[in-house]
């Protein structure tokens, strides 16, 4: 760890996650990662600690038995997917920080070329794609309305969206500054109806 924070030019982190953690073992993420962490979080080396994953259900066997700082949830608040909803009391209750990530679905919810490696269905991916082209018929960016949908709930603190590109970062403000339009909202809101709230399968059977 200590030749990792020289390599950052700092003494310390804000956040370390053990990531994905649906694809190791919970054995090993209850007794030994989450322990390291604390234990650094003690050496004041971290300053928050938790986990992240796709499925939901990571958090509910987590923090029944660990405490958290935070913990990152992807693809689960966004105009596809708002199932990270049913999450909040728990994390409430717990106390436990929340960050969301990939407002945009990993990609789904954009016009641009879907990765090859995406998980996602093909169901999913079709009516995504027409959710896209819809937009794109009205003069509008499907990954503008996810960005101010995602963005715009209070009861949502933190939410991380990834890039290589200043100029894509600037833009995301620029469109999080504007009024979401509530009719495009609507309407897109309905053609992804038949995916709400619908996933794909993430790591082992044993966090199930």
């Amino acid at each position: 760890m200590d030749e990792s924070l020289q390599r950052l030019g700092t003494d310390y982190v804000d956040i370390l996650l053990l990531h994905d953690i649906e694809f190791g073992s919970y054995h090993q993420v209850i007794e030994e990662g989450l322990p390291a962490l604390q234990h650094l979080k003690e050496q004041g080396k971290i300053r928050y600690y938790g986990v992240s994953g796709l499925p939901l259900t990571i958090f509910d066997k987590v923090l029944n038995v660990s405490d958290l700082d935070v913990v990152l949830s992807y693809c689960h608040y966004s105009l596809n997917d708002t199932s990270l909803l049913s999450r909040l009391p728990l994390l409430e209750d717990k106390k436990v920080g929340l960050i969301n990530a990939s407002p945009l679905s990993m990609g789904l919810l954009s016009s641009r070329e879907l990765a090859s490696w995406h998980p996602a269905s093909d169901e999913i991916k079709k009516v995504c794609k027409q959710a896209a082209q819809y937009c794109e018929s009205q003069g509008e960016d499907l990954a503008k309305l996810a960005i101010q949908f995602s963005t715009a709930n209070p009861s949502i603190p933190t939410t991380l969206v990834s890039t290589a590109s200043s100029h894509n970062i600037l833009k995301n403000l620029k469109w999080m500054e504007e009024p979401i339009n509530q009719e495009l909202l609507k309407e897109v809101l309905q053609i992804l109806e038949p995916i709400h709230n619908k996933t794909w399968a993430s790591g082992t059977e044993e966090w199930k």
